[in-house]
């Protein structure tokens, strides 16, 4: 007697699912979103290029509000800004010696006067707590190094304008890209399923 269960075929058989790394899943699937939600190539190029500036500005505890004020000032994404904000934490600790040592050079500061600690220094002796006295350990950071983040701001104030047009513009393609082939998928799948298909 035959088996009345056909036998599955190996070409029926559905691919396993490719595991997503964290870069799809953190990344790329919120920029997909913003495009299927209406969002301009230009201006999520624009939100991008502002909120890593915003997020890389060489002082400790304030990216998030700044990244926040200028998305509301500029009317950009707010989650892809603060997103970004988080994503580049450990880029910040060495943009930010970088501001340091840039802005101290442009001023010539002596070399017994600049800025000694490193980054792990800073946290323990100003940030270690920071989220249970965020103000007071700002406040002391900034009054005890004055000079130094003095420096740093004026070093980032001169790269910012650059890095950000840099980065818009090699994103824009990109985004166009990206939206592109997103509106040429929604169309094939419109035409292969419509609405109102006619009988």
């Amino acid at each position: 007697m035959a088996d009345p269960t056909p036998a599955t075929s190996p070409d029926l058989v559905a691919p396993a699912t490719p595991t997503r790394t964290f870069w799809q899943r953190r990344v790329r699937d919120p920029i997909v979103v913003q495009l299927t939600q209406g969002m301009t190539p230009e201006k999520l190029s624009l939100t991008i290029a502002a909120g890593s500036a915003c997020a890389l500005f060489p002082v400790f505890g304030v990216t998030s509000m700044l990244c926040f004020v200028v998305a509301l000032i500029l009317r950009l994404n707010q989650p892809i800004m603060q997103l970004l904000n988080q994503l580049l934490l450990p880029v910040h600790i060495g943009t930010f010696m970088l501001c340091v040592r840039l802005g101290e050079a442009m001023f010539q500061v002596p070399f017994k006067e600049r800025l000694m600690l490193s980054p792990r220094q800073i946290h323990e002796t100003y940030f270690k707590h920071f989220w249970a006295h965020p103000i007071h350990d700002l406040t002391f950071y900034v009054t005890d190094n004055a000079d130094s983040v003095a420096y740093s701001i004026v070093a980032w104030a001169v790269l910012v304008l650059p890095y950000s047009t840099l980065i818009y513009f090699t994103l824009r393609p990109i985004m166009r890209g990206i939206a592109k082939v997103k509106a040429e998928v929604a169309a094939k799948d419109a035409s292969l399923h419509p609405e109102h298909p006619i009988p």
